[in-house]
């Protein structure tokens, strides 16, 4: 039996992955910090589809160890899916930002987020079927004014992925290896941002994408053979591209 992992699948665009992907009959294990969510959408997947084994692994991937110890407990199963999903932004000044908060921003947007996609290629990069995908941001090909901290960890997300991509081509592996970059997003993204209690997008956002659409760009890139799935910043239009930096392949003499 293979699986589909997607960390942050307690709301926004985990959450509404996880729906599409179980549209698909695909089995899954969510991750996130909230059990109530992950049992809510568990039971939502279970009227898609009774059929479908749904996991709950509750964490806290901002603490790095709890990545090694998310890996560690999936041995048993086969994934065939790995979607690092969680995250979270900061809208500040950089001399203003509070610390300890992107201090736990770091922890999980990079740290966690390199660590399960090491753990994930080591095992799996030459098993066929395999794909891993990395949620980055178009914070993550652009820098946004009061967000430069959060856009640097998805710079970092961006590159890391577009660089395995790479990597693994060279090689030969048989894993595809994919970055998606939404824009803004009706998640709960600028709540957490902003640090609000409620935080409304009709009528405050000129334009945006829901979640289950988002959800619908990463089937898009899921069944696609291109490396970047990234939403135009002006248009808002998706759009599947090859990967978008630069990379120099080291020679030696």
């Amino acid at each position: 039996m293979k699986y589909t992992v997607i960390t942050g699948a307690s709301s926004g665009i985990g959450y509404e992955s996880a729906l599409a992907f179980a549209s698909r009959g695909k089995n899954l294990i969510v991750v996130a910090r909230r059990k109530d969510k992950l049992e809510k959408l568990k039971s939502e997947i279970t009227q898609i589809n009774p059929n479908l084994d749904v996991v709950i692994r509750t964490t806290d991937l901002s603490v790095t160890e709890n990545a090694y110890n998310l890996y560690e407990s999936l041995r048993d199963f086969q994934i065939e899916t790995w979607i690092n999903n969680a995250g979270f932004g900061n809208f500040a000044s950089v001399a203003d930002q509070n610390l300890n908060k992107i201090e736990a921003m770091l922890h999980l947007n990079i740290e966690s987020l390199t660590i399960l996609t090491s753990l994930y290629v080591r095992d799996y990069s030459n098993v066929e079927g395999t794909q891993l995908i990395n949620v980055s941001s178009g914070g993550g090909y652009k820098i946004v004014a009061d967000a430069i901290t959060y856009c640097a960890t998805k710079f970092y997300v961006s590159a890391f992925t577009e660089g395995l991509a790479h990597e693994l081509k060279t090689k030969g592996a048989n894993m595809q290896v994919k970055v998606l970059a939404p824009a803004a997003t009706e998640t709960e993204f600028a709540k957490r941002s902003f640090d609000l209690d409620e935080f409304q997008y009709e009528g405050v956002v000129p334009q945006f994408h829901t979640s289950k659409q988002m959800a619908g760009f990463i089937l898009d890139l899921y069944d696609s053979n291109k490396v970047v799935g990234i939403v135009d910043g002006y248009t808002y239009e998706f759009e599947l591209r090859d990967p978008i930096f630069n990379f120099v392949v080291r020679t030696t003499n």
